[in-house]
């Protein structure tokens, strides 16, 4: 028998896995936090490299805090996170104009957005590397996707 995860709140509650010996074991793990601060090892003129706490999560449930960037329109499936209050929205146009305090969030589902002044924390699965969404030709190097929001 395996009970599935339940995500609230930006919290693993919790999941049930059958070990080798047949009995019923609980592991819970919460998603790693993760700061701005942490994003990168290194950046300079030739570009920026992740951190290694970045490379480790690569895929994992993370949360974050920070600023919703005013978005595109009231309601959609993804914003930019930023790590201070932003009166402009920050699109790039390659990975290259990429600035090192914003994360692109994609929601599991479309939402209404907070104020941009609103600290809020997301929880969802880090993403790393350059990449263009087909949709909108905006281009991230780093992304939390299948996430969710609140005010923290």
């Amino acid at each position: 028998m395996t009970c599935r995860p339940i995500t609230r709140r930006g919290m693993l509650l919790g999941s049930a896995a059958i070990g080798l010996s047949g009995a019923l074991s609980t592991a819970s793990a919460a998603p790693a936090p993760l700061t701005f601060g942490y994003l990168y090892a290194k950046i300079g003129v030739l570009g920026m490299s992740f951190s290694d706490k970045v490379k480790t999560l690569a895929g994992q449930d993370v949360t974050m805090q920070g600023f919703m960037a005013p978005p595109l329109k009231a309601e959609a499936k993804f914003f930019v996170l930023t790590e201070i209050p932003m009166a402009l929205c920050p699109f790039c146009s390659s990975d290259a104009d990429w600035p090192d305090n914003i994360v692109v969030i994609y929601l599991d589902q479309a939402q209404t957005f907070e104020q941009a002044n609103a600290l809020i924390e997301v929880a969802g699965r880090l993403e790393a590397g350059s990449w263009t969404d087909p949709e909108t030709g905006f281009v991230s190097l780093l992304r939390i996707v299948d996430a969710h929001f609140y005010r923290a």
